[in-house]
C-alpha cells in the first residue's frame, strides 16, 4: 500500500499544481502527508467537497477524496463545525480521510476536463480550444475543438448531450435551429461563458459548455448561428471524475499500488427541481424535438 504522500506526488504529475490559476486554490487540503504511516488503499472522486461528499468518503473507508472544486477558494479564519466547511474538514479528518483538489490545472491539464466531456459525448478532440503556450505539443489549455463522425440536426446532438451527461434538475438549455447541422463543436466543461471570442474564432457550429449568463448568449446569437447547449456546471465536470480515477488507476498499477478507486454517482448540483411557468408565452415555447408547444 503507498503512503499518502506517494499518492499525492502522483496526482501532482497528472495535474501539476503550476498549472492552476494564481486564484485558484489546489493540492492537499487536509492530511498527514508527512506521516509515512499513512497509507491508501482507497481513493473517491468527486466534483464538489460538499457534505454528503465527506460523508460519503467515510463510510467507503477512503483514506483520500480528490474532488475538482476547492473547499476553500477564499480565505477562512475559522474551520468550527457550526459553519459547513469546518464540519466537511472535521468529518474528514475524524475519518481518516485526507483532501486534495484538483481544479484549474485539471481545466488545463492533457487530458483535462474538457477532454473528458467531449469523451462522454462521443467528440473526436482536434485541438484546444485556448491552446497552452508553453506546452510544445499543443495539447494542453482550456476548452476542446471537435468533431463529430458525421453531421447530425442539433435536435439530434441535444437529446445525445442529455443522454450522455448525468441528469439534473437543469437538464440542458439549448439555442438554435434544431433542424441545423451540427458538424464541430466547442466543449469546455464549467462555466464558459468567458470564450465566447475563442468559440466565434473557431469557427464552429455548436457550444457545449456551463452557465451561460442571458447577455452573453444573447450577444453570441445575435453576431453568428452558433448553436449554445448549456448544461449544469455538475454536470460538464462529472466526467472528469471517471477519467481522473482512469488515470490514477493506470500509475496505481505501474507502481504495484493495488489501489482501489471510486467515482461518486451523487449528484452535487445545488439545483434540485425544475418547475415550468405556464405564465406569458412560455407555453407557446417549441419543444425541441417535436416542434410542438410544451
Amino acid at each position: 500500500m503507498p503512503a499518502l504522500s506517494d499518492v499525492i506526488d502522483a496526482l501532482d504529475t497528472l495535474w501539476p499544481r503550476a498549472g492552476a490559476e494564481p486564484w485558484d486554490a489546489v493540492g492537499t487540503v487536509c492530511g498527514d502527508v508527512a506521516a509515512d504511516e499513512t497509507q491508501v488503499t482507497r481513493v473517491l472522486f468527486a466534483v464538489d467537497p460538499v457534505q454528503e461528499i465527506a460523508d460519503e468518503a467515510v463510510t467507503l473507508g477512503a483514506e483520500l477524496l480528490v474532488t475538482h472544486h476547492p473547499l476553500y477558494l477564499r480565505g477562512t479564519t475559522t474551520v468550527a463545525t457550526d459553519t459547513f466547511k469546518g464540519r466537511v474538514v472535521h468529518t474528514l479528518i475524524k475519518g481518516g480521510v485526507a483532501l486534495h483538489v484538483a481544479h484549474t490545472n485539471a481545466d488545463i491539464a492533457d487530458p483535462g476536463v474538457s477532454d473528458a466531456l467531449a469523451g462522454a459525448l462521443d467528440l473526436r478532440i482536434v485541438r484546444p480550444l485556448v491552446p497552452d503556450s508553453t506546452d510544445p505539443k499543443g495539447r494542453r489549455g482550456l476548452g476542446r475543438v471537435c468533431e463529430l463522425d458525421h453531421p447530425v440536426p442539433l435536435a439530434e446532438f441535444a437529446e445525445r448531450v442529455a443522454r450522455r451527461l448525468p441528469a439534473t434538475a437543469q437538464g440542458i438549455r439549448v439555442a438554435g435551429d434544431k433542424d441545423a447541422l451540427i458538424r464541430t463543436v466547442a466543449v469546455s466543461g464549467g462555466s464558459g461563458d468567458g470564450l465566447f471570442d475563442e468559440v466565434r474564432a473557431a469557427g464552429v457550429d455548436a457550444y457545449v459548455t456551463a452557465d451561460l449568463r442571458h447577455h452573453p448568449a444573447s450577444e453570441a446569437r445575435e453576431n453568428s448561428p452558433l448553436a449554445l447547449l448549456d448544461a449544469a456546471h455538475f454536470a460538464t465536470e462529472w466526467p472528469w471524475c471517471e477519467q481522473a480515477a482512469a488515470q490514477l488507476d493506470a500509475l496505481s498499477d505501474r507502481h504495484g499500488w493495488g489501489l482501489r478507486t471510486h467515482v461518486s454517482r451523487t449528484v452535487t448540483d445545488p439545483w434540485t427541481a425544475h418547475a415550468a411557468s405556464s405564465w406569458g408565452t412560455s407555453s407557446d415555447v417549441p419543444n425541441l424535438t417535436t416542434g410542438a408547444p410544451n
